[in-house]
């Protein structure tokens, strides 16, 4: 790797440390209905994001509210400690699409529909509201 690579490399790596956030990689649903549910929640404190995942009747809600338990998780871990009430809030949340499937479904007249599988990616940031003032 050349010196430029490796100082970019660094600088990244030392720019995610002060980041908190869980990532969620090749969830079995359409992009489109994963941000249905993350618009919900986004900008939310996470006590009261959670309440809404939990009584949330989208199927993609499970993953997003396992997700923000991660995040919160990570959170706790790098500072060593617990988190208080209405202390972390969802800073950044977003949806990429991931790898899609392509299969052929039998259609009429010898003729063969394509279906398309779609993945998605979900990356869920938290931070407290002390950072936010800084």
């Amino acid at each position: 790797m050349g010196a430029r690579k490796h100082i970019a490399a660094e600088n990244r790596k030392a720019a995610k440390k002060s980041l908190y956030f869980a990532k969620l990689v090749g969830v079995p649903s359409s992009p489109r209905k994963m941000r249905y549910v993350v618009d919900m929640i986004r900008g939310m404190e996470v006590n009261r994001a959670l309440g809404v995942l939990r009584f949330s009747k989208k199927a993609a809600s499970a993953d997003v509210e396992k997700l923000l338990r991660s995040a919160i998780a990570n959170w706790e871990a790098k500072n060593e400690r617990k988190a208080e009430d209405g202390e972390l809030y969802i800073s950044k949340v977003f949806v990429d699409e991931g790898v899609t499937l392509k299969r052929m479904r039998p259609a009429p007249q010898g003729r063969g529909y394509r279906i398309r599988k779609r993945s998605n990616h979900v990356t869920l940031f938290v931070d407290t509201k002390t950072n936010e003032d800084k």
